[in-house]
């Protein structure tokens, strides 16, 4: 056995076949049976001819078809490819070619979308088809793909090195495919209540002998951190829950049904909706015991709402991204309209500066913070990307995760926001994480989103784009005056957009490039 993830999944499987591995909706199947699952589509997969190192595109809702499909890749030691379903045919054609995908599986939902863009994809020469019958020619259906591959396991050996890529969504260009050794993924993004494991069997003896739990990611697949939460509940022998869309009523009927413990979502754009949805009453929380936000902006105000609404279950907010793994967890009285704040879950965490050299702590220097150790490997197709973001000092590879930060003396890291969103007005650095985080403090908000808009004299000036709480006008003057009370006057937005609906990824994350569009097109 190989610290790999498939190998890793299959040794669980043997030891705690009996106990249930996935459910979603109606359909339920343990360890044992979604190996079997899992494997018939891989030697399908494979007689297809998809060969080792080879990419596989998903491009489906979250379900039992996604989960299976990870591990028929990896079993056959091909990467799977992530698409994100809203996808429309351009960014379709960006991401089959970009990924060099050789197969493709997807819910038939998409399949016009999908059907436009293949003329200029030739590299993606076979398909399955999730939900019905498939119109494009020679494409399988997802049951007969399955129901025709044998459930033996007679894969070859596999490595620790092997690629697993994970796309991830720019918010201000097209998204780039990191890529991750297995075992380097395994230890990034591992659990770290837990003791790290020496060898690959510590996995399979930690699932075996944990307790029964039931987690849900809420987030889409699509989404790294759903992927990663999914295999860390599979390495603590839990039961993972899905709802096949993020819908926050449903959400809370498949806590109450399946009585989860613990829960991951990304951000405000899930813990608004679903407080707003658990203040109406009526469902039964008692089982949950975590709630855990990652990979997004999760304001104070939002999380103090969630821990009113939920009083028995710790509210936890984690700092990590897609290249770097799960890294830290916001220490108390930390939120982005008074300071974030993470305490590093490891010691390869840091801030680097302008000469990549460590920040002394209290020195109040700025700089990134920074990553070494178990990291991603690079961009796929980027090696110029590559080379900027994981550069290597004094025979040490860092990787600059672009969130610009300080050091306190206590060795907690402020993180003050993205630096590639950092709006400069007159000498000044404002980051739209924290102007964000105020807006969305007033009663009259519901979301809100800013960017820099051109300006004269100052070379930028803030702007906001709003998203008004349900049946209510904001007034701009009373937003000005909400804002001049929590931060400084050159942070307060200059102007504002109001719209019926925020646009973000299906992750939760500020499409940018969308707001000052909307900005621009407002003054």
């Amino acid at each position: 056995m190989e610290f790999n993830y498939a190998d890793l999944f299959e040794g669980v499987a043997d030891a705690i076949g009996d106990r249930t591995a996935l459910v979603c909706g109606d359909v339920r199947l343990t360890y044992a049976e979604l190996d079997a699952h899992a494997t018939r589509l891989a030697h399908h997969l494979a007689g297809a001819g998809v060969e080792a190192g080879q990419h596989v595109a998903v491009q489906l809702y979250n379900g039992i078809e996604y989960a299976a499909t990870l591990l028929a890749a990896l079993k056959i030691r091909a990467v799977p490819i992530n698409v994100n379903y809203r996808y429309v045919e351009a960014e379709l054609r960006y991401l089959y070619t970009d990924s060099d995908s050789v197969a493709l599986v997807y819910d038939t939902e998409f399949e016009e979308r999908v059907a436009a863009v293949l003329p200029e994809t030739p590299k993606v020469r076979h398909f399955i088809a999730v939900g019905g019958t498939p119109a494009i020619d020679g494409a399988v259906r997802y049951e007969d793909a399955v129901a025709g591959g044998s459930d033996v396991r007679d894969f070859g050996p596999r490595s620790a090195t092997d690629r697993y890529i994970i796309y991830t969504g720019g918010t201000t260009g097209m998204p780039k495919g990191v890529m991750w050794e297995s075992e380097q993924m395994l230890l990034a993004f591992w659990n770290p209540t837990f003791p790290r494991p020496a060898k690959p069997e510590d996995v399979v003896e930690q699932a075996r002998t944990n307790g029964p739990i039931i987690m849900m990611p809420v987030a889409p697949l699509m989404h790294g951190a759903a992927q990663m939460a999914t295999f860390i509940a599979w390495w603590m022998g839990a039961t993972v829950v899905y709802a096949r869309r993020f819908d926050a009523a449903e959400v809370w009927r498949t806590i109450e049904r399946e009585k989860v413990n613990s829960l991951t979502i990304t951000g405000d754009a899930m813990a608004i909706p679903m407080a707003e949805e658990l203040a109406k009453g009526g469902y039964d929380t008692s089982s949950l015991f975590a709630y855990v936000s990652t990979g997004a902006i999760f304001t104070g105000t939002v999380r103090e709402r969630i821990q009113e609404l939920l009083p028995n279950a710790m509210v936890l907010d984690r700092f990590g991204s897609t290249e770097s793994g799960s890294t830290a967890e916001a220490v108390s009285g930390s939120a982005p309209e008074k300071g974030l704040r993470f305490a590093p879950d490891v010691a390869d965490v840091t801030v680097l500066d302008d000469a990549l050299r460590p920040v002394e702590p209290g020195s109040g220097v700025i700089g990134q913070v920074a990553r070494s150790g178990h990291i991603a490997s690079g961009y796929y197709n980027d090696p110029e990307k590559s080379a900027r973001t994981f550069p290597e000092v004094d025979g040490r590879r860092w990787l600059l995760t672009g969130d610009i930060a300080t050091v306190e003396a206590d060795g907690s890291i402020a993180v003050f926001g993205r630096g590639s969103q950092a709006i400069n007005t007159g000498g000044e650095k404002v980051f739209p994480e924290e102007v964000e985080a105020v807006l969305k403090g007033h009663p009259d908000v519901y979301d809100a989103v800013v960017t820099g808009l051109p300006d004269e004299r100052w070379g930028s000036r803030v702007a906001a784009v709003v998203q008004p709480a349900e049946g209510v006008t904001p007034d701009p003057a009373d937003l000005d005056a909400h804002c001049r009370k929590e931060l400084s006057g050159y942070k307060v937005p200059r102007a504002y957009a109001f719209v019926p609906e925020m646009k973000r990824s299906p992750a939760g994350k500020a499409d940018y490039r969308w707001a000052k569009e909307i900005a621009t097109n407002a003054v």
